[in-house]
């Protein structure tokens, strides 16, 4: 059952990763630098502490107890992420949406799910697998299966998003004048490996998370893992995500000179406030119910290769239901439809994998 309700809580994390911006198109008035840093308020300042004092009440006490190595490293690849998800727009913009997106998702997913265990092969770690487990064992085998099932799913979306983009292109006489595959390329190789540094943030502040754990077990014996200990590592995490963020948008303010749309009178300010409120708060909500399920499967590459597979497989979805697939040719259509249940499957196969290390 661990297995089943892992998978479910990552399926609702990516449900929230691939849904969070929807909120954010129905902002009028403000530009992207505008509504991005108040919504990230929400995300990265306000919802985690809020979620880690509903459920780990003494929180800051084990923040406070955290060795400079512990916060430093968290903090630092929190930083690092924050620079992969701003490089991301870039690799869009390059590349256009769908090869873009694709690519970054992709090598994001790849390099968080085995760059921890080529650490914890070099370094061995107690309850943690190497990366030999993957060729050792059944379960390794049908994790690499998986992973190698969502690579090739997201290729065939990729290849769609690319299909139709040319497609369309065909129908307009201004194409995408900064499409660039040798600099989108570099970008979107950047982007997918700091963008995997959250994972290895969860994995630096993992000894904060084991502790708000064992105060947990204490007070309830025999009920399994706590659910929700990551939420202690996620505010550090985010401390670094949100300084990155800041930096930009600050520099965007002022380069634009954007400041005054907050205050401009014929702008809905107050719906724009709960739009961003609502997009960073279900933001955050796809790393709470992550941690819920890394409680269950465990932070090894199983967990993150679900996550990434759900917010593409969402993100997708989405795309399908919106119709922004409309007007294409059939083999474009096919090679999206495709790519989706290949990403199902390999999500089966991650969770069946599970199964077996029991």
């Amino acid at each position: 059952m661990n297995a089943v309700f892992g998978v479910l809580f990552h399926f609702i994390g990516g449900f929230a990763s691939g849904s969070f911006y929807v909120p954010y198109k129905k902002v009028k008035g403000w530009s992207w630098e505008t509504m991005w840093i108040l919504g990230g308020l929400f995300s990265w300042i306000i919802i985690p502490p809020v979620a880690a004092m509903l459920t780990i009440p003494n929180f800051m006490d084990i923040i406070k107890g955290s060795s400079n190595s512990i916060l430093g490293y968290t903090f630092l690849f929190g930083l690092l992420w924050g620079i992969g998800g701003l490089t991301y727009g870039l690799g869009v913009r390059y590349l256009g949406v769908s090869l873009g997106s694709s690519i970054i998702l992709g090598l994001s997913m790849v390099f968080g799910s085995l760059m921890p265990s080529i650490y914890y092969f070099i370094y061995p770690t107690t309850g943690k697998h190497g990366i030999d487990y993957f060729f050792t064992s059944n379960a390794g085998l049908c994790i690499l299966f998986g992973l190698a099932l969502c690579v090739l799913g997201v290729y065939l979306c990729g290849k769609a998003g690319v299909s139709k983009e040319r497609h369309l292109a065909s129908f307009s006489k201004t194409g995408s004048s900064d499409y660039n595959f040798g600099l989108g390329i570099t970008v979107a190789i950047i982007s997918g490996i700091l963008s995997a540094c959250f994972n290895f943030g969860i994995e630096a502040g993992k000894p904060m998370a084991d502790v708000a754990n064992v105060l947990w077990k204490a007070n309830h014996p025999e009920q399994g893992e706590f659910l929700y200990q990551n939420n202690v590592t996620y505010i550090v995490i985010l401390w670094g995500g949100f300084t990155t963020n800041f930096l930009w948008c600050l520099y965007l303010l002022l380069k634009n000179k954007t400041f005054s749309e907050y205050t401009k009178e014929e702008v809905p300010k107050m719906r724009n406030l709960l739009l961003c409120a609502l997009a960073g708060t279900t933001w955050y909500l796809q790393f709470f119910f992550y941690g819920m399920g890394e409680s269950r499967l465990g932070n090894g590459a199983s967990s993150w290769i679900l996550h990434m597979a759900f917010i593409i497989l969402i993100s997708n979805a989405w795309g399908i239901l919106l119709k922004e697939w409309k007007g294409v040719d059939r083999v474009t259509h096919r090679s999206i439809i495709a790519g989706i249940i290949t990403i199902i499957l390999s999500i089966c196969v991650v969770g069946f994998a599970k199964t077996l290390e029991n």
